[in-house]
């Protein structure tokens, strides 16, 4: 299956989504090539970017679910890089 490499650029604004931010991310653990996490204690968020190698219609699901979660937004860069 073609897999692309992507970064999915993510701010909470509610920490109470972080638990099942958190959940959901571990349902694609096999995708996640990295991950970082910036406390920004002065504004009372936190700032995440998550490296992927997945296919295309997995990371747009994950984006998705992601952006449902209420005080959490989401943006997705995609590599023009495709692999099988």
């Amino acid at each position: 299956m073609e897999t692309r490499v992507a970064l999915l650029s993510i701010i909470v604004e509610d920490l109470s989504s972080v638990k099942p931010l958190n959940d959901i991310l571990h349902l694609y653990s096999e995708y996640i090539i990295g991950r970082m996490g910036i406390p920004y204690k002065k504004r009372g968020i936190c700032i995440i970017s998550i490296a992927l190698d997945a296919p295309q219609n997995t990371i747009s699901t994950l984006s998705g679910k992601i952006g449902k979660l209420k005080g959490i937004s989401v943006k997705t860069a995609f590599s023009k890089i495709k692999s099988n």
